[in-house]
């Protein structure tokens, strides 16, 4: 059981380091190639951060752990709503502009709710549906893009690109590339292997280990860079990057892992269980937008959210 619990921690903290220099390496070639900074951030920082979901999802599928790709994406898309928005809401108000419900909350629903017909109608995802999810990734991006330049026209907004990054040197980079990829991937075995071993010790399904665990971890950059920006106040947190990593990790982690090996549903709490907590999660961000207190998310709304997702995460462990 200590070994497991050390594999964990040592995958976790692998992937957190792996994920940071594969950003940092990623905005750095992009800057090489001439990108300009609104498409960096909209682009290739989400892919990259979406990184260690991907991995772990792709390794865990091919070890023949369906239950942990599943629940690694889902758990991570309940917990960045439910610990990410609601500690972050809880540091200090989150505005919430007209793109949110008029684009990128409609599309983070409609890709759960295809997720859901989709596992439930086929008990998984095989390649042509993880094909048919990255078409429509390319399709939001397309359109993602085209809302950014015009209101960059309208207003100059900040990325929070490090422009810091345009001078490293190409050694550099490529060194940075080379250890977030053997980061990445040393983490996702460490991570895989412990999770399976930790759930077998334990007596509960991989499925609520990585619908908890794992998800906590790989939430945690999105955690840690959300509290340090609430906490110092620098700049309006946008509600629109935790939405577009919800939408990243339904559309490219579970489309990339189901084309290169098909998820089958093995644990059917999955179906009756998860999906609706993550559909019920995203859902709520609606009224909670406009009630009471109209484009805000405050401290008690933080706070109501947060206890939902302790409610979830304590069923899942009782089980």
């Amino acid at each position: 059981m200590g070994v497991s619990i050390l594999f964990v921690f040592l995958g976790l903290l692998l992937l957190v380091v792996g994920g940071e220099f594969l950003v940092r390496s990623s905005v750095a070639l992009s800057f090489k190639l001439r990108l300009s900074k609104m498409v960096i951030g909209l682009t290739v920082v989400s892919f990259a951060t979406s990184a260690p979901e991907l991995l772990v999802s792709i390794e865990a599928a091919l070890s023949g752990f369906s239950d942990i790709s599943l629940g690694n994406v889902i758990g991570s898309n309940i917990a960045n709503i439910g610990l990410v928005l609601g500690i972050t809401a809880f540091i200090s108000p989150l505005a919430i502009d007209k793109d949110f419900y008029k684009f990128n909350w409609p599309v983070m629903m409609f890709l759960s709710i295809a997720l859901y017909f989709l596992l439930k109608n086929g008990n998984g995802l095989n390649r042509m549906e993880g094909g048919v999810f990255l078409i429509l990734l390319g399709v939001y991006l397309y359109l993602l893009i085209n809302r950014a330049r015009k209101q960059k026209k309208s207003k100059p907004v900040d990325d929070g690109i490090d422009e810091g990054l345009s001078k490293t040197s190409n050694f550099k980079i490529i060194i940075w590339l080379v250890l977030g990829g053997l980061g990445l991937w040393g983490g996702s075995e460490l991570l895989v292997t412990g999770a399976v071993d930790m759930a077998t010790a334990l007596g509960v399904t991989e499925r609520v280990i990585a619908v908890t665990m794992i998800a906590i971890g790989t939430s945690v950059p999105e955690l840690a860079a959300s509290v340090i920006a609430a906490i110092k106040k620098e700049k309006a947190i946008s509600l629109g990057n935790l939405i577009g990593s919800n939408i990243f990790n339904i559309a490219s982690v579970l489309g990339i892992t189901a084309i290169i090996k098909p998820i089958t549903v093995q644990s059917q709490e999955v179906l009756t269980n998860d999906i609706f907590w993550m559909l019920g999660f995203a859902a709520i961000l609606i009224p909670l937008a406009f009630l009471p207190k109209k484009f805000e998310i405050g401290r008690f709304k933080g706070l109501f959210i947060l206890a939902a997702y302790v409610i979830f995460i304590s069923l899942a462990l009782l089980e």
